[in-house]
Order: C-alpha cells, then structure tokens, then sequence
C-alpha cells in the first residue's frame, strides 16, 4: 500500500474541486507537505 502525507487527500480533494491551485499544491511541495512525486499525482505533471 502506498503511503501519503498526512496533507495529501486534503491537498488533492481541493484541488478537484478547484480550491487549490497547481501553484499552491508547488508551495506546499516546497513546504515538505506533500512530495514532489504525490504533487505529480494530483497535478498529473512533474515537479521541477
């Protein structure tokens, strides 16, 4: 099973829902709330 962050399913239902940005899911990266790979995962781009 793979583990997420404790923000992730928080970070990506509000992203679905258009309450988050893809620039604010890249500072929450930059944070250490989400990875780098989970931000891929939600954005279906890579992190650069």
């Amino acid at each position: 099973m793979n583990e997420h962050s404790s923000m992730f399913e928080k970070l990506k239902t509000r992203y679905e829902r258009n309450y988050c940005t893809r620039a604010q899911l890249r500072r929450y990266t930059e944070l250490g709330a989400i990875t780098a790979e989970e931000y891929k995962e939600i954005t279906g781009e890579d992190y650069d």
